[in-house]
């Protein structure tokens, strides 16, 4: 029986080489998903996680990094399989971290920034993934807003001239001033005052509001002026700027209800509520 040799084309058995790679490679590591607080309060734990299908390989590492620094890494063949280097604002408790998360104990300012989990797997493969994001540690305000400015008495068609200063936070805390529960966005309305900065990095931020008082601003014969401000963490990358705002229950305002009558003057009064502060202006006699 006689036996034949054919000898391929050197570009087709490395086609064919490369087609077994990557069907090989198809089972294996698929993706890597990482899932931080997005935000966090000096003092308190952040717990990141780091998901990832293996596929058919096998793992061989998990390693977490701060920005460019790695500070936690998982080899599971290694005794100890974990171990963590010191990295400014990084604490780790190893005791509650493994191959799918890491533990960081009482977070600070510095803590904040872009925190990356990259997965790698054994042989043959050796394929490796990554994902990032990021977490930023804030402070909000233990204050509400307070509204200065009030005069004593006021007559349809006098200017209106008032300051809304935030609480102590870090960043600064973002105002915007409402009239009958319409945000005023008119550049000539608003007046922007520079931060002022305190200890700890804490800052308080001041707006300016500024209007003539007429009757179309009573609906239902009274108008309110709210301020409110709330924590907007602004991220940058390098395609684009991105706003996060903290949800509404993180907010605080200062509210300003003013009571027209027949009368062209009303006079001023002051209430303090528990949790607003309230300025009411009555109708004088």
């Amino acid at each position: 029986m006689e036996s034949f040799l054919i000898k391929l084309p050197w570009w087709l058995v490395l086609a064919a080489a490369l087609l077994r790679v990557a069907h090989s490679g198809s089972s294996g590591l698929k993706w890597v998903r990482v899932n931080v607080p997005q935000f966090k309060v000096p003092g308190e734990n952040a717990q990141l996680h780091c998901d990832y299908d293996l596929g058919n390989d096998s793992l061989y590492s998990v390693k977490w990094y701060k920005e460019h620094e790695e500070f936690y890494r998982y080899v599971p063949k290694s005794r100890p399989p974990d171990n963590s280097y010191k990295v400014e604002g990084v604490l780790v408790d190893r005791t509650k971290s493994d191959s799918r998360k890491v533990v960081l104990l009482h977070v600070d300012w510095k803590t904040s920034g872009l925190y990356r989990c990259e997965v790698s797997a054994e042989a043959p493969s050796f394929a490796s993934a990554q994902s990032e994001a990021r977490m930023e540690v804030v402070s909000l305000p233990n204050e509400d807003p307070i509204i200065t400015g009030m005069d004593a008495q006021y007559n349809i068609g006098d200017e209106i001239n008032l300051n809304c200063t935030s609480g102590r936070s870090r960043p600064a805390s973002v105002l915007h001033w409402y009239i009958n529960e319409q945000q005023i966005q008119k550049p000539e309305a608003l007046i922007n005052y520079p931060e002022e900065h305190h200890a700890k990095g804490l800052v308080t931020a001041t707006l300016g509001l500024r209007f003539n008082l007429s009757n179309r601003h009573f609906l239902g014969g009274s108008m309110k002026i709210k301020c409110v401000a709330s924590i907007l963490p602004v991220f940058s990358d390098d395609s684009e700027t991105v706003v996060h705002s903290l949800p509404v229950r993180d907010m605080r305002h200062a509210l300003l209800l003013v009571k027209s009558s027949s009368s062209s003057s009303v006079e001023a009064t002051t209430l303090l509520t528990l949790l607003t502060l309230s300025i009411v202006i009555f109708p004088s006699l």
